[in-house]
């Protein structure tokens, strides 16, 4: 009897001690990694969550932060030696990488029509966003841009923060996703919100009575003129 337990216990010791490399590999990897791809022209900041859970598998979302598109289910996350493989179904994408020793950065290939680097480093908590007094454009605006085939409604969101002017994005004829933009910066009566994320820059002059701005929408190399009014409700 003592002689059959024993040999139960050194098995499960020894599955034991077989499982453990792989559970602390997949330990290691969980987390939030953060990249920018690089399509045509547009940059899109992406951030994937990887969890892990007791018995060693991995779960995953994926977001695609300046196009709003937030917690995109992973279908399948295999880390096998220092390879990582995701399927993303939602989106009909795939991506290879190779985890570095320290697990601090995977580099590898996104794959989606066509293959593109993509290289993710750990995450860097940021500190919360701290708002300021208002400034003279802050609010919600809109705008009709006329894109020859169609026209689109825009509505822009400025918040005036610590650290200066921020904006948001709206096509609502295209997605309900608010899109942040990169940069915002304002000179006088000329303003510039910049939108790395899909390659767009809308520049305009702020009339004298702070009701609209009047500029042009430049996307991928293609400008719009574009006015915009403050929406009151």
């Amino acid at each position: 009897m003592n002689i059959m337990m024993n040999r139960k216990l050194i098995l499960l010791a020894l599955v034991t001690l077989a499982l453990t490399p792989l559970g602390r590999a997949q330990a290691q990897i969980a987390g939030e990694w953060q990249g920018t791809l690089n399509a045509g022209g547009a940059q899109l900041r992406l951030v994937l969550h990887v969890t892990a859970a007791k018995d060693g598998s991995l779960s995953s979302t994926l977001d695609s932060v300046d196009q709003g598109a937030i917690g995109i289910p992973v279908t399948s996350v295999t880390l096998k030696d220092s390879k990582l493989s995701l399927i993303v179904d939602a989106v009909h994408g795939t991506y290879e990488g190779t985890v570095n020793n320290d697990a601090t950065e995977i580099d590898g290939t996104w794959t989606q029509g066509q293959s593109l680097e993509l290289n993710f480093k750990r995450a860097v908590a940021q500190p919360p966003v701290k708002l300021a007094a208002p400034s003279e454009v802050d609010g919600t605006w809109l705008g009709t841009l006329d894109a020859g085939t169609a026209k689109l409604h825009l509505f822009f969101k400025i918040v005036n923060t610590q650290n200066g002017l921020t904006a948001t994005l709206q096509s609502s004829d295209q997605s309900p996703a608010w899109i942040p933009a990169t940069a915002v910066t304002r000179a006088g009566s000329s303003l510039t919100i910049a939108i790395k994320g899909i390659g767009a820059v809308f520049e305009g002059k702020i009339s004298p009575d702070r009701s609209s701005i009047s500029g042009t929408f430049t996307q991928m190399g293609k400008a719009f003129p574009l006015r915009i009014e403050r929406v009151k409700d």
